[in-house]
């Protein structure tokens, strides 16, 4: 049996494959021509770059499985191909940890100026020293804030146990009742129950010094121009979740007018080209879609797919 990994895969993950007696493909295919192509392989396997809907499923009755290396499955039309028989796996533990890293690396960014110091550095540095200690001298620290965490799944529990160990109090949204207390491992053999508040998206709003979002994108974003109204006064965003989940534009009028203090981004409306005006302001951190992009969740995902891989191709 062959197998297209069209966004790639981590070399153990395919190794783990080929000693399954899998032919494993790593080149990959554009999308226009993926009808063609894909009818020479029994399974394919994508990020988020590769989208597998229902003209492309229909064009292949020869694929089994379809595997997703990370969370969201929006890039799939997941019931539409279960529905004709086709295994639809994703790896929603693995990467979580890489991704909540990532979230604290925007807001440590943010509540010290990093990103604006690192731009501008380089260009007056040299010549205005002083005015830039000065510029950046009003940072804030992470410790005895409150940060609102907007979906409580892997993703969103692993960035509350960070905070919790910065000594930040959390609160947190989501649609299904969550846990009164996350488990903290301070060393080997020593771990401790700390509380977490479960709100109303409407208290996480009005009442988080920062906001960290962690679900997938519905039909609106969940911090639109509405939503900016009731926002803490100078509270800072991030999102390292899907494009769309925070209006854009309207984000740029919240950080002019200082509602917003800063914004960490990770995702973007437009991928792969962001909007100019979110490329080049200011008080936002930028990333480019790189929260799952390590080498440790990297690996992880590889593994994890392959050994389901492995357990659908073998029934």
């Amino acid at each position: 049996m062959r197998i297209l990994a069209n966004d790639g895969i981590d070399a153990v993950g395919k190794q783990l494959l080929e000693n399954a007696g899998f032919e494993v493909d790593t080149n990959h295919i554009p999308q226009d021509e993926l009808a063609e192509k894909l009818q020479a392989y029994d399974a394919i396997t994508v990020r988020s770059a590769t989208k597998v809907r229902q003209a492309l499923i229909d064009g292949c009755p020869n694929l089994k499985v379809i595997g997703r290396g990370g969370v969201g499955m929006d890039n799939i039309d997941v019931d539409y191909a279960r529905s004709k028989g086709i295994a639809v796996i994703n790896t929603p533990a693995a990467s979580s940890l890489s991704v909540a890293e990532l979230v604290f690396a925007h807001l440590l960014n943010g509540v010290r100026y990093l990103f604006d110091a690192n731009r501008q550095m380089p260009v007056a540095g040299d010549t205005n020293f002083g005015g830039l200690k000065k510029a950046y001298a009003k940072g804030v620290e992470l410790r005895g804030k409150t940060i609102g965490i907007v979906g409580f799944g892997r993703i969103g529990r692993e960035t509350a146990k960070i905070a919790l160990g910065l000594g930040m109090d959390v609160i947190y949204s989501d649609l299904f009742e969550g846990p009164k207390t996350l488990t903290l491992n301070l060393s080997a053999g020593i771990n401790v129950d700390v509380p977490v508040s479960q709100v109303d998206i409407q208290e996480i709003l009005t009442s988080s010094d920062f906001i960290s979002l962690h679900v997938p994108f519905t039909d609106k974003p969940v911090i639109g121009v509405e939503e900016f109204k009731i926002l803490k006064d100078g509270v800072g965003l991030v999102n390292a979740s899907r494009g769309g989940v925070i209006d854009e534009l309207a984000l740029v009028e919240a950080l002019n007018s200082g509602k917003v203090s800063f914004a960490g981004l990770d995702v973007f409306d437009n991928e792969p080209t962001p909007r100019k005006e979110i490329l080049t302001h200011p008080k936002i951190s930028l990333t480019p879609h790189i929260g799952a992009a390590t080498n440790e969740a990297q690996e992880r995902i590889g593994v994890e797919l392959a050994e389901l891989i492995i357990a659908n191709l073998k029934k």
